[in-house]
């Protein structure tokens, strides 16, 4: 058989298959378009083979296979990247998805978990004991390539990015060497892998440092029509600026849903969504929410007490698997006027009802990091900003791309970076990280993996 420029003998073929414990799929098998597909539906590649590893051990195979035969090497955790890059067109595809174990020490505070994880399953096994780490905002992100990008969420005024309290990780290389990686073990490579991105091996357990996290906290969204984004933006600047750490608001602008909750007279019209996390005392949260409420009446009033986890899988629907998704993103220094009327002129008409635009404020614990402790850039971030366009049709795909395009060059001159998990198909990787923290990383991966065989990620490219 031919794959990539290798012939492989049937014996070879053969001697994998027998040697994973998880499943060898080729094109035109049972379940190898279910593996092959990913979170955005412009992603349409067909690697030459899939593994899908049930352990380290096949992992490791497929490391040493790809290597030895020249192919492509890509890794799906799960799979809810923009870019794609999970799948290797005529490549091997390493699938993570079956590596799902999770082990809580509610005494030590920590969790041990597997890269096939997804938030929704840490979420899950960490609040049977009221204990949470930063996670994504979406309950079926992938906890690895959130994680190796630096994590970014609801907790990371109050408990800093997910690299923050990332403790170890356990990489296979490209070598094919399993390393255990922390302070103490290869802390170049810790160090590099807390923001880095997976360009330095394929990790298959992270150990988090855990927090006590509700089970229930107050949370929900405040809806408005879009005629009211101007207004909301900036009393949400003022907000922001002195809201403590326990606090963390997300702005959207959205269309809304045609759902029971939402006023007929706004159902599928262009809105405004509040999104409010508050980790602490409930009336001391319903205070710091109050003045929003008084000066800002909402069309609809969702917020409450409610499971952590509610909260976590509450704008999953706003981000659904299949469809065209092209993603535009920026850090901002601030949300000045000119930003936010930039912010307003294209947020509030929306080329698609399915995009989405949401704005996440940094501060508190995530930017009181020193900028070196970590691969995570721009930490003096005070908000940042994602444009995704999302749209069924693969034949109206200019119209949407060039709004996020246009959007996203308007915002150009109030930029502080971007976040490297946000890039987007055509973001620039060196602008996810200040000069001194790419140059350092080029290094690591100048040490680690100098013929850059991982490079379907947001890569950093060594330089011997």
């Amino acid at each position: 058989m031919t794959i990539g420029e290798t012939v492989v003998s049937s014996g070879a073929l053969a001697a994998l298959r027998a040697g994973v414990r998880g499943q060898v799929l080729f094109p035109g098998e049972d379940g190898y378009d279910a593996a092959r597909t990913v979170w955005n539906g412009m992603i349409d590649r067909r690697p030459a083979l899939i593994i899908r590893a049930a352990g380290v051990a096949d992992v490791i195979a497929a490391v040493n296979f790809a290597r030895e035969t020249s192919l492509v090497f890509s890794v799906r955790g799960g799979g809810h990247n923009a870019t794609g890059s999970a799948v290797a067109d005529g490549g091997l595809m390493l699938d993570m998805s079956l590596m799902k174990g999770i082990r809580v020490d509610p005494e030590g505070r920590t969790v041990r978990a597997e890269a096939g994880c997804l938030w929704g399953d840490l979420d899950h096994e960490t609040q049977a004991f009221g204990l949470a780490v930063t996670g994504g905002q979406v309950s079926d992100t992938g906890i690895g390539g959130l994680t190796l990008g630096g994590g970014v969420g609801h907790l990371m005024r109050l408990l800093g990015a997910t690299v923050d309290n990332l403790l170890s990780v356990d990489l296979v290389t490209a070598g094919g060497r399993l390393l255990t990686v922390d302070s103490e073990h290869h802390p170049d490579l810790f160090w590099a892998v807390r923001g880095g991105g997976g360009n330095f091996g394929v990790v298959t357990s992270f150990e988090y440092r855990l927090h006590p996290v509700g089970p229930i906290i107050l949370g929900g969204m405040l809806l408005y029509p879009a005629e009211q984004a101007a207004e909301i933006l900036r009393f949400y600047r003022e907000w922001m600026a002195d809201a403590p750490d326990e606090l963390c608001v997300t702005v959207a602008l959205m269309t809304a849903p045609p759902a029971p909750f939402v006023p007929e007279s706004l159902r599928l019209q262009p809105a405004v969504g509040v999104i409010v996390c508050y980790v602490g005392d409930i009336e001391t949260g319903q205070q710091l929410i109050a003045p929003l409420r008084a000066a800002l009446p909402p069309a609809a009033d969702l917020t409450g007490p409610m499971p952590y986890t509610v909260l976590q899988s509450l704008i999953d629907d706003a981000a659904p698997w299949h469809q065209q998704v092209f993603l535009k993103a920026a850090n901002l220094t601030g949300l000045s006027d000119d930003v936010i009327d930039t912010i307003v002129q294209y947020g509030t008409h929306l080329t698609s009802p399915l995009s989405i635009v949401p704005l996440n404020p940094w501060g508190g614990a995530i930017s009181r990091v020193p900028e070196d402790a970590t691969a995570l850039g721009h930490r003096d971030t005070a908000f940042s900003v994602y444009i995704f366009a999302v749209w069924p049709d693969p034949a109206d795909s200019e119209r949407h791309m060039a709004w996020a395009r246009s959007f996203h060059e308007a915002l150009r001159p109030h930029m502080n970076g971007t976040y490297v998990n946000e890039l987007g198909q055509e973001g620039r990787v060196a602008e996810a990280y200040p000069p001194a923290t790419y140059a350092r990383l080029v290094e690591v991966k100048n040490r680690y993996d100098p013929t850059n065989f991982f490079h379907m990620n947001q890569n950093i490219k060594p330089t011997v």
